[in-house]
């Protein structure tokens, strides 16, 4: 039986249809929309399809609809440039005949130049924390949780996550909108550079709009929260494994008019920055309305 970590990688292998033409399908989990990191992820490996000599190193793309998850997702790819340094790509998801999420990626031939970057903060090792197993143990032994998010904790993870302070989703408390994370792929990946910058895409969509409701003492699982990913960025600066544990720093600096901004940074454990995130996101408040 494949693992997790397999089944994500098949999810992340399109079909091809046609010249700049591909087709991705959903897994099957019971969620009444698409994951927006599949998306990401997805239309990423649609644009690397149509590169072969240089890496991505940034996208930014924009959620419009959200994606059924019991048919196939279509994705277009516009080949916008291909200059001697840079290629530019567009991709566009479509579902029902409409689109659901569009991406511009950017994609650069390796060169060297100017060096520096941002400190990663002294935080414990992954090794000192609540594992996956532990974490999920913890939080079905509430006994509070709602049946899809239990239902969703008992199955195998593609990406394990080992947050360095656990908030109680059921009671969470207010806190300072800023997060950490250690982050990794559950099994490991061949040496593909586009593999591990397109799970990274994926991963990186998991917990960032969550950052921005804990001055607010909410969860983005909360019944009482309308939650939805509007945009997202990811700048990829430095080569990466993410089958190996990256540190995902997160803070939000604003909240206003129903969204919720929000940004990361992404570290190896060596302390090299490899990546940085940003993102809005609805986040309505049900009960105001």
């Amino acid at each position: 039986m494949p693992t997790a970590i397999e089944n994500l990688v098949a999810l992340l292998d399109l079909e091809p249809l046609e010249e700049n033409l591909f087709r991705g399908i959903s897994p099957n989990v019971g969620w009444q929309r698409v994951f927006g990191g599949q998306v990401i992820g997805q239309a990423l490996v649609a644009a690397n399809r149509t590169i072969h000599d240089r890496p991505a190193h940034s996208m930014h793309g924009y959620f419009m609809r959200p994606g059924d998850p019991k048919v196939p997702i279509i994705y277009q790819v516009e080949r916008l440039r291909d200059g001697k340094s840079f290629s530019t790509r567009h991709v566009v998801a479509i579902q029902h005949g409409k689109a659901i999420f569009s991406m511009s990626a950017s994609f650069q031939k390796i060169e060297t130049g100017f060096e520096h970057q941002e400190k990663m903060p002294d935080v414990p090792p992954p090794e000192d924390l609540a594992s996956n197993e532990d974490l999920r143990a913890r939080l079905m032994a509430s006994g509070k949780l709602p049946e899809q998010i239990r239902r969703y904790l008992e199955r195998e993870q593609p990406i394990e996550l080992r947050p360095l302070s656990q908030r109680d989703p059921v009671n969470p408390e207010k806190g300072e909108p800023r997060r950490s994370v250690w982050i990794r792929a559950t099994g490991p990946l061949p040496d593909n550079t586009a593999l591990h910058q397109c799970i990274l895409g994926y991963a990186s969509d998991f917990t960032l709009l969550d950052t921005a409701l804990i001055p607010h003492g909410r969860w983005i699982l909360d019944p009482s929260v309308q939650s939805a990913s509007l945009d997202h960025a990811m700048w990829l600066h430095r080569p990466f494994r993410a089958d190996d544990w990256l540190l995902y720093v997160q803070t939000s600096t604003n909240a206003n008019g129903a969204r919720g901004f929000a940004r990361g940074s992404v570290f190896d454990r060596q302390g090299v920055l490899v990546a940085s995130v940003a993102q809005e996101g609805l986040i309505r408040d049900r009960a105001a309305n």
